[in-house]
């Protein structure tokens, strides 16, 4: 008797299962053939600002290397994006922004370029001042690693 009830549990059990899973498993096919193919950017009421990247690695550079990176970023918003100021956190890190407003959906630029002739590691900020709702300042962050020039290794002192 104790085998059949186990038995018959463990049916129920099973096909309970099976079922949820069918079901799970069904809408979410039909779900993602629906689904747009491209990620839709979450959209703000006012003006908006969504960076692709909010650092950027310069990874390890030569001395002197090109120290220019650019962060891109799109109005996500309904209104004009207007960025009125853009500072680095140092003379060594010099922003440069778009003067003109960003209108909703396009795409812009927070260029910066770093002083390569100081070697060492370096983490640096750049603060975004705008009108986005929500966010009236952003803080960018770069950093990196410039190697010092090599010394020749054959060079023997002149005496």
């Amino acid at each position: 008797m104790k085998k059949i009830v186990l038995l018959a549990a463990l049916a129920i059990f099973g096909v309970t299962t099976s079922y949820a899973q069918a079901k799970k498993t069904a809408p979410a096919k039909a779900s993602a053939k629906a689904a747009p193919a491209k990620v839709e950017t979450p959209k703000v009421e006012g003006a908006g600002m969504l960076f692709e990247n909010e650092t950027i690695d310069y990874g390890t550079l030569p001395h002197n290397a090109d120290g220019k990176r650019e962060f891109v970023f799109v109005n996500n918003g309904t209104k004009p994006l207007i960025i009125t100021n853009a500072t680095g956190s140092c003379g060594c890190t010099v922003p440069s922004f778009p003067k003109e407003p960003i209108a909703p959906g396009a795409k812009a630029v927070i260029g910066v370029k770093y002083a390569t002739d100081r070697v060492g590691a370096f983490t640096k900020t750049v603060t975004v001042t705008s009108n986005a709702e929500g966010q009236p300042s952003k803080v960018l962050t770069i950093k990196g690693t410039i190697l010092p020039d090599e010394t020749p290794k054959d060079a023997a002192p002149k005496g």
